[in-house]
């Protein structure tokens, strides 16, 4: 059982997700990685959108948030062409704007055990520079497919984790 509450982000979430966002985004920094979200990404939009949506997820311990990650569901355009091969056409769900303000061990699976429950062929990338990450994809039995590119050029390296039947 996971020592972590996982339910859908709400409006009343935005001030936490704002710091758990700065958190992630001074760790990216002090790791190597500053460019991936700079200072500002994810915008303060696409975090409406998604809750909107019903796909932006906060983890809370003592109903506190400290993580949050949306869980996109369907064909993602981001993912249409890239650089590489995918291993499956079959139906999938992405996981992105994973972010942790960094006072809990374990985000990464709690956030995979949840997302991998309601659609198991799961999809991932990162920035080239986030070495912390590709670290725990691998680990997470991700395999390496090749660069897609979102909708402003910037490469990212991109994963897929295919269930046992597939």
């Amino acid at each position: 059982m996971s020592r972590f509450a996982i339910r859908p982000a709400t409006a009343a979430d935005l001030p936490a997700l704002a710091q758990i966002y700065q958190k992630a985004r001074a760790f990216m920094a002090a790791t190597g990685n500053p460019r991936q979200w700079g200072t500002t990404n994810p915008p303060w939009e696409t975090l409406e959108q998604d809750i909107a949506r019903g796909q932006l997820f906060v983890l809370c311990a003592g109903g506190t948030p400290h993580a949050a990650f949306a869980l996109v569901p369907g064909a993602d355009p981001t993912y249409a062409v890239i650089e590489g091969d995918w291993k499956s056409d079959a139906p999938y769900a992405a996981i992105h704007r994973l972010a942790s303000d960094g006072t809990r061990r374990g985000v990464f699976a709690a956030v995979l055990a949840f997302a991998a429950a309601r659609q198991p062929h799961l999809r991932i990338d990162t920035h080239a520079d986030n070495h912390v990450m590709q670290t725990l994809i691998a680990r997470a039995g991700f395999g390496y497919c090749g660069i897609i590119r979102l909708a402003d050029g910037s490469p990212r390296l991109a994963y897929e984790r295919l269930p046992a039947n597939i």
